[in-house]
């Protein structure tokens, strides 16, 4: 039977989430809603997106745009990497290489790599599971950009995702579902499952963050006209589950579940025996 406690965890997590879906499905893909939106922004005319050739437009949006979760990717991939070499060096057999670390000033950054080795950890695994999922989908989905399709003179029919789905193999060569630059900014979601495994008193701010910068990421391809609307929302439903299911692989629910620190508490407080399940014990590396 599940506790209160538990219960709230799997709704907001879980259930919010998995609500959004069906919404998204309703509103969205059994309507024209995402093609009455696209044509606000599409010049008949002319028969083009107008942000789609602004040059400037592009580069900010579209290649500046992925600085952001790019470099956290490799700064988590570094600090991984590094992680693992502080421990190697022994004060009896390396003094001479930690007194030279420690006069450069590297040795805090090995000793802070090393304290977070599963956060580093998380956060590399975390970035590639969202995106295997992402890409999964779009090559099992083959839905076609609106400017590749007949509605916004291209030359492939529009379908939605569920017409061409197919579980096992490829479906076609359409690579637009979910938003594959909306998911690049919610991938920065999974710094809020980090902030939650310290109770971080911000980390609900950290979480609306990532969110609104996925949002802003899809939107901009909707005006352009490399997106529908529902793009932007399925990709964040899907990044969110994947940080989701990662984070309780790495840190467990009873962690995840815990209150966030109020101003007067300790950054860190230790966590032991509050566990209500082993199947909830995170792994045992640091």
């Amino acid at each position: 039977m599940l506790t209160s406690s538990r219960y709230r965890f799997y709704w907001a997590n879980f259930g919010i989430p998995l609500v959004c879906a069906i919404v998204v499905f309703l509103l969205f893909d059994l309507t024209k809603i995402d093609i009455a939106f696209s044509d606000l922004f599409y010049d008949p005319a002319t028969r083009v997106f107008p942000l789609d050739h602004v040059h400037l437009f592009e580069k900010i949006t579209h290649k500046w745009a992925r600085i952001i979760p790019n470099c956290t990717g490799e700064v988590a991939m570094i600090g991984a990497l590094l992680s693992f070499l502080w421990p190697r060096l022994k004060a009896e057999k390396h003094s001479k290489i930690i007194a030279f670390l420690e006069k450069i000033k590297i040795a805090p950054v090995l000793r802070f790599a090393s304290k977070h080795r599963r956060d580093f950890l998380y956060v590399v695994f975390a970035f590639s599971i969202s995106t295997g999922v992402i890409h999964y989908l779009k090559g099992h989905t083959s839905v076609y950009c609106p400017v590749e399709t007949t509605q916004y003179a291209g030359k492939i029919e529009h379908k939605e995702w569920y017409q061409n789905f197919d579980l096992l193999k490829v479906a076609g060569d359409g690579r637009c579902w979910p938003g594959g630059h909306a998911s690049g900014g919610f991938t920065m979601l999974a710094l809020y499952f980090v902030a939650r495994r310290y109770r971080w008193r911000y980390s609900k701010a950290l979480m609306h963050g990532s969110l609104l910068l996925g949002f802003v990421y899809g939107t901009t391809r909707v005006l352009q006209g490399w997106h529908y609307m529902s793009h932007t929302f399925w990709a964040g439903i899907f990044v969110w589950l994947a940080c989701l299911l990662t984070a309780l692989v790495f840190y467990g629910r009873a962690r995840l579940e815990l209150p966030v620190l109020q101003k007067a508490a300790s950054p860190v407080e230790p966590f032991t025996g509050l566990q209500s399940s082993k199947s909830d014990a995170p792994p045992s590396w640091s």
